[in-house]
């Protein structure tokens, strides 16, 4: 057999220096779809629908980019867990992954009631209206994004931040500010279109400071790459 372990480490899967991206992508493609959403449906679940009638096709447009900052949102976590490297404690790294992926389904989810109401909409518009199932959805998708969504990201920012704290990955300042931030959404009560910025905002921060350091040294792009070189963290 020729070149056995040798032939394995070559072929081992590298980040790409760029990977970042994803995040400032997931920023501009989340930030775009909920400031659309926010202009076009009243913040008051009773508003009476007339949004369905008059901007049916900008809070369509809003749902078309969701799906596409799922997906950037997906690699921005692969990109923070590459910079781990073997210093992820598998307790915070647990509530970390966990908290984003819960997110990320319950945007899905209250995107996917917001497409069911203009569905239903065009095909029986004053029934629906009327049978109360409007403002019911209403309610659901202002309790999931506002409530629980919200809280979600909070939890994932804090998980990070104390990562950062633990294994020094990233610099104090970017830690402190993300506990900062998370403590906001963690008590916030409001539904204030700027409070649900906070999370993408905080995001594209994090994104554009992992791309300087891996444009800026290819030594620093990736903890793993230095992980074989430094004994393991054993003081988390």
């Amino acid at each position: 057999m020729p070149d056995g372990p040798r032939s394995l480490t070559s072929q081992k899967l590298k980040t790409p220096r760029a990977a970042a991206l994803a995040g400032i992508l997931f920023a501009v493609l989340f930030t775009g779809s909920i400031v659309l959403i926010r202009l076009s449906i009243p913040a008051n679940p009773e508003d009476g629908g007339m949004w369905l009638k008059e901007r049916a096709n900008i809070v369509t447009l809003a749902l078309s980019l969701l799906p596409f900052a799922g997906i950037a949102f997906l690699w921005f976590i692969g990109v923070v867990r590459d910079r781990l490297g073997h210093l992820e404690d598998q307790f915070f790294s647990t509530v970390f992954f966990g908290s984003g992926l819960l997110f990320l389904a319950m945007t899905f989810a209250s995107a996917a009631l917001v497409g069911g109401i203009l569905s239903a909409y065009a095909v029986e518009s004053s029934r629906m209206i009327d049978s109360g199932v409007y403002t019911f959805a209403r309610t659901v998708i202002y309790r999931i994004t506002n409530v629980y969504a919200i809280k979600m990201a909070g939890v994932f920012m804090i998980s990070l931040g104390t990562i950062w704290v633990r294994t020094r990955v990233m610099p104090r300042w970017l830690a402190f500010l993300t506990y900062a931030l998370a403590l906001g959404l963690l008590v916030s009560i409001s539904s204030s279109l700027w409070m649900t910025l906070i999370f993408p905002g905080w995001v594209c921060v994090v994104s554009v400071y992992v791309l300087m350091l891996n444009l800026r040294s290819p030594s620093t792009s990736l903890q793993g790459s230095a992980g074989s070189s430094m004994p393991p963290n054993r003081g988390h």
